[in-house]
C-alpha cells in the first residue's frame, strides 16, 4: 500500500514537470474580461470599500495566504466581512467535519454568523468580498475560471489524489461554483476541480461564466431563506465518516 501511494505520487510528480505551461487563451481571456468590465467593477469595488470603512472599523481589504497553482502559496485578497480579531477556528473545525463526511458543504454564515460586519452576508453570498481578487487575477496568481483556492491547512490534509486540483490555476468562479456548490459534498467538489483542471479550454471557459451569474442568483435566494426559517426547522445532516482517504481508490 506504501510502494503503491508512493508510485502514485511520483508519477504526478512527474507529469507536474512535463505538463505544458498554460494556454495562452486562458491568459489573454482574463485580461480581456478585467479590461471590458472595469467601468463597472472600479466604481463598484470604491463604493464598497467605502461602506466598510464607513460602518466597520479596521481594514477594507483582508489578506489570507492560500495554495495556488501547484502547490504554490500566495496572498488571495478579498474585501473584509468579519470583524477585526474575529475567531476563525471554527470555520477550521467546520471544513475538517466537511472533509470527513458526505455532507453537503453549506457555509457557516448561511443561518447567521455573528462574527460578520453589517452586510456582510450579502457581500458573501453575492460573491462581491471577493472583487479584490481580480488584483490576483493581474498578478497571475489567480485566474477568472478555475478551483477555489485552498488554505494551507487544508492542502495538508489533501492526499495525492485530491491535490490534482492544483493542476489547475486557481478562479474567481469554477465547475464546482456552477455545479451545486453548496448542494455537493466535498468529494464531489474535488471531482469537479479535477474534471476542470484535465479538461479546461476556452469553451468551457466561457460556459462557467455565463453560468455564475445565475449560480450567485441562486445563492442569494437560498441564504435569504435560510435566513428566513428558523433554526430548529432546518433538519441536520448526521457526519458520515467517508474518508478522505477513501478518494486513493478513485
Amino acid at each position: 500500500m506504501v510502494e503503491r501511494t508512493e508510485s502514485m505520487a511520483l508519477s504526478l510528480e512527474q507529469e507536474r514537470i512535463e505538463s505544458p505551461p498554460l494556454p495562452a487563451w486562458k491568459r489573454l481571456l482574463d485580461l480581456l474580461c478585467i479590461v471590458a468590465s472595469l467601468p463597472v467593477t472600479l466604481p463598484l469595488g470604491l463604493a464598497i470599500a467605502a461602506y466598510i470603512k464607513l460602518t466597520s472599523p479596521g481594514p477594507v481589504l483582508f489578506r489570507q495566504e492560500r495554495i495556488g497553482y501547484r502547490g504554490r502559496r500566495f496572498w488571495c485578497l478579498k474585501f473584509r466581512t468579519m470583524r477585526v480579531n474575529a475567531d476563525t477556528s471554527c470555520h477550521r473545525q467546520h471544513l475538517q467535519q466537511l472533509m470527513r463526511s458526505d455532507a453537503p458543504m453549506i457555509k457557516l454564515d448561511v443561518k447567521g454568523d455573528p462574527r460578520l460586519i453589517r452586510g456582510g452576508a450579502f457581500l458573501r453570498a453575492t460573491g462581491l468580498d471577493e472583487l479584490p481578487q481580480l488584483i490576483n487575477v493581474l498578478r497571475g496568481e489567480m485566474s477568472l475560471v478555475g478551483p477555489r483556492p485552498c488554505l494551507p491547512y487544508e492542502y495538508e490534509q489533501y492526499d495525492a489524489w485530491a491535490r490534482q486540483r492544483c493542476e489547475a490555476v486557481p478562479g474567481l468562479t469554477g465547475l464546482w461554483q456552477v455545479s451545486g456548490k453548496n448542494h455537493t459534498t466535498f468529494r464531489r467538489m474535488i471531482e469537479l476541480d479535477i474534471q476542470y483542471a484535465r479538461t479546461k479550454s476556452l469553451w468551457m471557459d466561457l460556459r462557467i461564466m455565463a453560468k455564475t451569474f445565475s449560480a450567485l442568483a441562486a445563492q442569494v435566494r437560498e441564504t435569504r431563506a435560510a435566513v428566513r426559517t428558523p433554526a430548529s426547522s432546518s433538519p441536520t445532516t448526521p457526519a458520515v465518516p467517508a474518508a478522505n482517504g477513501a478518494a486513493k481508490a478513485a
